[in-house]
């Protein structure tokens, strides 16, 4: 029997993969031990701080601490009735401002973002280094001159005004972030857009937007906190009157001078985290997918 060079197959062997190696026992509950501590240990002010703003003042703070003594919903009731303070006008404030803030800032680094990633004009090298040697700024040095410039565009004590301010730290960080994400759409689909009629804000508003969604969930959510949850600035840039305070601000009256009143503070506390939350809840499932697409390339 003779046989044919050319029918002959070589038969190579699958390349198995390498076992992973078999956590043992002790490992793995050691493990799960120090996973278990280290949720405990971050979990633990949250629950105490929800546990204390049901107590009264006068248990709040005590040397023997119990988990439940004299509770009961008193803070929340004194506190959202105005008894302590404009507490809705305080929250009302704050959401216009976020909101104003969450909405600009996301708009001017979006499209900052995708000049940056799809086009090459002078001064492009500059203006994205400027947006870095900003972020190296502490808050306490820019208070000064963001506060002459407000006085001199008569903006300053008004909610917009603040919202610039606000601008001037969460744009340059969006910018940064969505630039990393348009630098990982591939530019075909532009040319695509621009084939089909498409103007360059029309390629960037119906073909790149929403294919960035990811990317404008973090930075949406980035800026929205911003301003959520800021006091130094909107301490200085607004009004000392009490209607117009944010949250942050609000909370300032329940610290006063001889005593805490820590059982309405712990109530305030958890009423300004409930928004944040729930932001962070509806734009969960785009964070992990934005950070890491917007980290590629920068």
């Amino acid at each position: 029997m003779t046989l044919d060079a050319g029918s002959l197959q070589v038969v190579r062997p699958d390349r198995v993969a390498p076992k992973r190696k078999a956590r043992s026992k002790g490992a793995s509950a050691a493990l799960h031990a120090t996973l278990a501590v280290a949720s405990l240990i971050a979990v633990f002010p949250v629950f105490w701080v929800l546990v204390t703003s049901f107590k009264p003042d006068a248990r709040a703070v005590e040397t023997t601490p119990k988990l439940v003594n004299e509770s009961s919903l008193d803070n929340y009731t004194r506190i959202l009735s105005g008894d302590k303070g404009s507490f809705l006008t305080w929250f009302a404030n704050s959401v216009t401002i976020a909101l104003m803030t969450t909405v600009v800032a996301v708009f001017l680094s979006a499209t900052t973002g995708y000049a940056a990633s799809r086009f090459r004009f002078p001064g492009k090298r500059s203006l994205m280094m400027s947006f870095l040697v900003v972020q190296m700024f502490p808050f306490a040095v820019l208070i000064v001159p963001l506060y002459n410039i407000l006085l001199t565009l008569g903006l300053q004590g008004q909610q917009f005004g603040l919202v610039l301010v606000y601008c001037t730290t969460a744009v340059p960080f969006c910018t940064y972030m969505l630039k990393g994400y348009f630098d990982t759409v591939p530019a075909d689909i532009d040319e695509a857009g621009r084939v089909d009629g498409l103007s360059p804000f029309g390629v960037f508003w119906r073909l790149i937007l929403p294919l960035a969604k990811p990317g404008l969930a973090v930075t949406a959510f980035y800026a929205f906190i911003t301003a959520w949850g800021e006091v130094a600035f909107a301490s200085a840039f607004l009004s000392a009157a009490d209607e117009s305070k944010t949250l942050a601000v609000g909370l300032q009256v329940f610290v006063q001078q001889n005593r805490t009143e820590w059982g309405h503070l712990a109530a305030a506390s958890i009423l300004v985290a409930i928004p944040a939350v729930a932001v962070f809840y509806l734009v969960q499932k785009f964070l992990v997918a934005g950070v890491a697409s917007g980290a590629v390339k920068g």
